[in-house]
């Protein structure tokens, strides 16, 4: 039975992309759990419905090399070679191997020393713009600081991260869109392969020469004498490179203008540099970073009425999920001191966001430094324009204006001068 509902393909609208919220309730309000004719897949937008996907149903849902030569698909097998080897798209036992080993190397708590490091690159950037007394929020802090601190972390040369970042745009534009364009698939292929060769290359340097990093983490982990094979080192590298550069960059950008769209909370922050890390979680539930994500039905089941059947594509739809106002009182409020914020932006289970913490930690940082230095901030005039990536929202950039250096000079004495 096909549902009266809205497509989630209305997210091609750039109307709709632009504030894709009230699909979202109005999904969840009519349809729930829902069978989209269009996408070939059931959407799933209330709290609890989308726990239970990322849960219980299988992520190993990228199909092999194999089976897309024999359908005429071979073009883009060199890409479904390295998704099948990463732990986002692997369930257990696989995915808990490799999830397992990779914890060796990404702690929280190995993370949270690079805190004050990450500060030093973003005063960096932000000593940048200060004197100019606007920037742009996208190109001189969100994209830089991740592309930087995830170079440094993989061990391979800084002066290489605006390469990688492309790449990872172009790997992430394949996982955030539902559509399948196959304009895309050459660009993305070769960028595949580009990154393929140099951490075979990167892989080579740090066997002969050693050095920290995550690419050094993953060669030596061991559990019980298991280790990981290059073509997993690889992939979950690229992987995780990915990850940790989309997430954090749109993190900052959807909660600058966030900020900026609800003066009275950022004059509360601004007041309470402590309510920052609250202020973090509750824009990753208000404008996520990460919208949706497909799963596989491990079975035959009814979920929220509808009968499902084993391996049927399921989206669920975190973003939807986080205004489900089932789960959060009065949803649709921006509130940075919002208690019991356990949103699901970073996903849930087995599954949960690998650069999380980085991301969190990133994100604190980025905010502190800007309230602090950064004063009376606005927002420029003329339109907003979102990446065409469906799944991993974020700007293509946000220009502010806001006190430049000597003004906050003033600002910080006391004079009302300035």
């Amino acid at each position: 039975m096909v549902d009266s509902a809205p497509s989630l393909v209305r997210l091609l609208e750039p109307e709709v992309l632009a504030n894709p919220y009230p699909l979202f309730e109005e999904l969840r309000t009519k349809a729930p759990v829902y069978w989209d004719p269009f996408l070939h897949a059931w959407v799933v937008t209330r709290y609890q419905d989308v726990v239970r996907v990322l849960h219980d149903f299988s992520a190993d849902r990228t199909p092999t090399p194999e089976y897309l030569e024999k359908i005429g698909l071979g073009d883009i097998a060199p890409i479904a070679q390295v998704m099948v080897k990463q732990m986002l798209f692997l369930d257990p036992p696989t995915h808990t191997r490799i999830r397992s080993l990779a914890s060796y190397a990404f702690t929280p708590q190995r993370v949270e020393i690079l805190r004050g490091h990450i500060r030093d690159v973003v005063k960096r950037l932000i000593d940048d713009v200060a004197p100019r007394g606007e920037m742009d929020v996208i190109a001189d802090l969100a994209e830089p600081l991740p592309y930087v601190i995830t170079a440094e972390m993989l061990g391979v040369p800084v002066e290489d991260a605006p390469q990688l970042k492309i790449w990872s745009q172009d790997f992430a534009e394949m996982l955030g869109n539902f559509q399948h364009n196959p304009d895309h698939f050459p660009r993305v292929r070769r960028s595949v392969e580009e990154m393929t060769k140099y951490f075979e290359s990167a892989i080579r340097e740090i066997k002969k020469h050693p050095r920290e990093g995550l690419i050094q983490s993953f060669l030596t982990a061991e559990i019980d004498g298991d280790r990981f094979t290059e073509e997993e080192t690889i992939a979950n590298t690229i992987v995780t490179m990915v990850g940790g550069q989309e997430t954090t960059t749109n993190l900052i950008g959807n909660g600058v203008l966030t900020l900026l769209r609800h003066p009275l909370e950022l004059e509360r922050l601004k007041a309470d540099l402590a309510l920052i890390p609250s202020a973090v979680e509750e824009m990753l539930r208000y404008e996520p970073p990460s919208q949706h994500t497909a799963r596989l039905a491990p079975y035959d089941l009814e979920l929220g009425g509808k009968e499902i059947r084993k391996r049927q594509a399921t989206i669920a739809v975190m973003a939807a999920g986080n205004r489900d106002p089932e789960r959060f009182p009065e949803p649709n409020r921006f509130d940075i001191t919002r208690k019991d914020n356990r949103h699901l932006s970073f996903g849930w289970a087995a599954h949960f966001c690998f650069g999380a913490a980085l991301a969190r930690i990133e994100g604190q940082v980025s905010f502190e430094e800007m309230v602090r230095r950064l004063p009376d901030w606005s927002l420029d005039e003329g339109p907003l324009v979102w990446r065409t990536n469906l799944g991993l929202r974020g700007l293509r950039s946000l220009h502010i204006q806001f006190g430049t250096t000597e003004r906050y000079k003033s600002y910080i004495s006391g004079s009302k001068s300035a």
